[in-house]
């Protein structure tokens, strides 16, 4: 399902991504660096999705958990906790085979010390870069979330589940470009990765398709409740 046009919030994603390619391109910027940044996005962004949780939690206090064809009204700290459990293993299955692969952690160290020592990882050009996507982050998502008090109305589990489509696609670029760092080849092909990133992260409706599945959820919880 792809998009029609652009929303405004989509160009603050398109200048973020640009960043890394200008840096290694023309400062001189290692490609190891852009990423480290690109696995550090996952964790930037489950932070962003839990503060939106939790602003939602403090107005609404409980919301509709789905579960195998049944519901119940469980708590917003439910579902952030739920969610910091199964996106931290996703985040955590990811920085550690982009971590092995490009050979950045330090010898004799676990296969989640890049997980659990990320900030050691943050110099200059991964900090300049990193600020780029938390601001395009802010515009795009976080800030119109409140100002349009989406909080007072935004299922839970929608929001819980937000994140996963553009994960995918982290996951994706991060773990095959580890596999080009390891041949030294990360900075000529920087530019694919980057493109190829923000094309999937722009261009596909992610949110109309959580939203056409949270739909369908809730029609069959009110048709099974209908049969009582």
């Amino acid at each position: 399902m792809l998009k029609r046009k652009l929303s405004r919030g989509d160009f603050f994603i398109i200048i973020s991504n640009l960043i890394p390619i200008y840096g290694v391109w023309f400062l001189g910027w290692n490609a190891v660096d852009v990423f480290i940044v690109y696995a550090l996005e996952t964790l930037l962004i489950g932070g962003i999705t839990v503060l939106k949780m939790l602003i939602t939690t403090l107005f609404k206090k409980k919301d509709v958990w789905y579960n195998k064809g049944t519901s119940s009204n469980v708590s917003g700290f439910f579902f952030i906790f739920f969610f910091i459990l199964h996106f931290g293993l996703f985040a955590a299955v990811q920085t550690a085979i982009f971590s092995g692969s490009a050979k950045i952690n330090p010898p004799g160290s676990g296969m989640l010390h890049f997980f659990f020592h990320f900030y050691e990882y943050i110099n200059g050009d991964v900090a300049i870069m990193l600020a780029g996507f938390g601001v395009s982050y802010l515009a795009w998502n976080f800030i119109p979330f409140l100002l349009r008090q989406e909080y007072k109305t935004a299922p839970m589990m929608l929001l819980m589940f937000q994140p996963y489509g553009r994960i995918f696609i982290q996951q994706f670029t991060v773990i095959l470009g580890s596999m080009f760092l390891s041949f030294g080849l990360g900075s000529g092909f920087i530019l694919v990765f980057a493109l190829a990133k923000t094309f999937f992260e722009v261009m596909v409706n992610f949110q109309g398709v959580l939203d056409k599945s949270m739909q369908d959820l809730q029609k069959k919880d009110q048709s099974e409740s209908n049969k009582f």
